[in-house]
């Protein structure tokens, strides 16, 4: 995840909940059951439909799942590189001179009469 590309990792597997989530919407609400049919049709009826949800939310926590490894390694590099620029700025910070503290005589300042 410390490559370039961790943005667009994580952009793809945002689309791809998107259209996971969108592809369960589209399922709608389970099938009602319809009289003039007997019941083990709907009970196939039914199980067919279950077992697409059951698919879609399975494929929606395994997404989920990526998303949110994708996003804890994006997140300890960024903690990374906020840990170095630490470090770079205080050996910066120690090589810039210290300005010696000069005692500097108070200017007289002449009476106007």
């Amino acid at each position: 995840m410390t490559t370039i590309g961790a943005g667009e990792i994580i952009y793809d597997l945002r689309k791809k909940i998107q259209q996971i989530q969108a592809d369960l919407v589209q399922l709608g609400d389970p099938p009602k059951d319809m009289p003039e049919m007997i019941e083990s049709s709907n009970l196939m009826r039914s199980n067919d439909y279950l077992s697409k949800a059951n698919q879609k939310k399975t494929d929606l926590l395994k997404t989920y799942e990526q998303y949110s490894k994708s996003l804890e390694e994006l997140l300890s590099t960024v903690f990374d590189i906020q840990k170095d620029l630490k470090e770079i700025l205080k050996e910066q910070s120690s090589l810039i001179p210290n300005p010696s503290k000069k005692t500097s005589k108070p200017k007289s300042k002449s009476k106007k009469k």
